[in-house]
């Protein structure tokens, strides 16, 4: 069996640690460079802490990304003169960078999520269908709870859910964004979709979507107990890229959510 060649950028984050310990567990793996943005002096296993350079991700087949906007740009650029395939959790794109993405997409093969969970994702296709079935008498909200060390809000999960309602309303997500709001006891509904952050302690993730008519309320919810469960989710995403052509995929498309 030939093993995947896989690269994981942002290695000294917690998603990047985690990533390290699933992909040693995970016989379809061999992970080949490890690298940060800034020159660490260190080797974890044998592999020496490398910057993002070419060098670093000529061996890989595929490069895991979870880092900050800036950083995950410029793998991209990267990638896209190497045509490596690249899984992207990183969040809190904005407009524009989203549109940078989908431009690079266009050259090689990328997977982005802002959650790779399979229950967050479901949850996502559920409040779909919940915004579209409830229709525009129903107005909504969103609430996340994540570690007090997480520096973007709303969460990318929170965004990915909101993005659930406006599909289910035909509409655009950046034109259904409403007010933005940080560790708040208690928050309103909206014509738009209001969303509440919490950052505390050391919660690995929980989501809540809310329909509510005013006469009812409708709630959907998960909650996240173990960090493993995104490394692995995103190396079943990195298995499923590997035999991909160009293109910007989702994993909706993994899981196959029509």
């Amino acid at each position: 069996m030939k093993k995947i060649k896989l690269s994981i950028t942002g290695c000294m984050g917690r998603m990047g640690q985690n990533l390290i310990k699933s992909s040693r567990s995970d016989k379809y793996f061999k992970l080949v460079s490890l690298t940060e943005n800034k020159k660490i002096n260190k080797k974890i296993g044998a592999l020496k802490l490398e910057l993002n350079t070419a060098n670093a991700f000529k061996k890989a087949d595929i490069i895991i990304d979870f880092t900050i906007p800036k950083c995950t740009l410029e793998v991209l650029k990267i990638a896209a003169q190497q045509k490596k395939r690249v899984v992207i959790g990183t969040t809190g794109f904005t407009k524009k960078e989203e549109k940078i993405i989908k431009n690079y997409s266009k050259k090689i093969p990328i997977l982005k999520a802002g959650n790779m969970s399979l229950g967050v994702n479901l949850l996502m296709y559920l409040t779909e269908i919940a915004s579209k079935s409830l229709g525009r008498k129903f107005l909504s909200k969103v609430y996340e709870v994540h570690h007090k060390g997480k520096k973007d809000y709303p969460s990318g999960t929170a965004l990915m859910l909101g993005e659930g309602i406006s599909t289910g309303k035909n509409k655009n997500l950046y034109s259904m964004i409403g007010k933005k709001y940080l560790n708040k006891k208690s928050f309103p509904y909206g014509k738009k979709i209001n969303f509440n952050s919490i950052r505390k302690g050391s919660v690995v993730g929980e989501h809540e979507v809310k329909f509510s008519s005013g006469k009812e309320i409708v709630t959907l919810n998960h909650e996240s107990f173990d960090r493993a469960l995104y490394s692995e989710g995103a190396l079943a995403a990195a298995k499923w890229l590997v035999n991909k052509k160009a293109g910007l995929y989702s994993m909706r498309d993994l899981l196959n959510f029509k």
